[in-house]
C-alpha cells in the first residue's frame, strides 16, 4: 500500500499508538489500514453418497480438483458463500448442514471454512471457473490431483465421518 484510501496522502508502515503490530498509518488523516486474513468458504456437496468436486479453470492450481470453494463477499453469511460459491462453481443448488473444518493458511493470510452439504438434485455443470466438474465415490477421489493442503484435509475429515467442527492449521504450500 502506498496511498490513503481515504485522502490519497502517501502512508507509511508503522507501529500506530495504542497497537503492537507494524500498520499502513496515514501521517496526514491519521487513517489506520488494516490488513485482516481473507475468509475462504467452501462445502463438500453429497448426492447419493457420491461428492462433487470440480476441476480449477483459474490459477491458482489450474486444472487441479478441489470442492467449490471462494472468497467470502460483504454481507453475506458463511452458509450462504458456500452455497454461491456452489453455484457459481458447479450450477449446483445445494443446502448446507454442518461446519466441517476450519482451516488456519497463515502464509497466504487465509482462514477456510468447510461445511458439509447436500444437493438439491443431481443437476450440475462446469461454471466459469471449473474445467470439469464430477460426482466422484470416495474410492474415486484424485487425491494426488487435489489443489491444496486444505482440501485434502477436508475431504478427509470428510470421510472419517466425524461430527462437529474441527480447526487446523496448514502453514506451509504444498505443491
Amino acid at each position: 500500500m502506498n496511498f490513503c484510501s481515504h485522502c490519497a496522502h502517501q502512508v507509511e508502515f508503522r507501529v500506530p499508538d495504542g497497537d503492537t503490530l507494524p500498520r499502513y498509518v496515514c501521517p496526514n488523516c491519521h487513517t489506520i489500514h488494516y490488513q485482516n486474513p481473507r475468509v475462504v468458504v467452501g462445502c463438500v456437496p453429497e448426492y447419493d453418497g457420491r461428492l462433487l468436486l470440480c476441476k480449477r479453470a483459474i490459477e491458482p492450481r489450474l486444472g487441479y480438483w478441489t470442492v467449490p470453494a471462494g472468497f467470502l463477499e460483504n454481507g453475506e453469511t458463511l452458509e450462504d458463500g458456500a452455497a454461491r460459491e456452489t453455484w457459481e462453481e458447479a450450477c449446483a443448488r445445494v443446502d448446507i448442514t454442518t461446519m466441517l473444518a476450519v482451516v488456519n493458511v497463515t502464509h497466504v493470510h487465509q482462514v477456510h471454512v468447510m461445511f458439509r452439504a447436500t444437493m438439491q438434485s443431481a443437476d450440475f455443470a462446469a461454471g466459469q471457473e471449473s474445467l470439469e466438474v464430477e460426482l466422484v465415490s470416495a474410492d474415486e477421489i484424485p487425491w494426488e490431483s487435489l489443489a491444496f493442503p486444505s482440501v485434502t484435509y477436508t475431504l478427509r475429515r470428510y470421510l472419517e465421518g466425524g461430527d462437529g467442527l474441527h480447526i487446523t492449521e496448514i502453514s506451509t504450500r504444498k505443491r
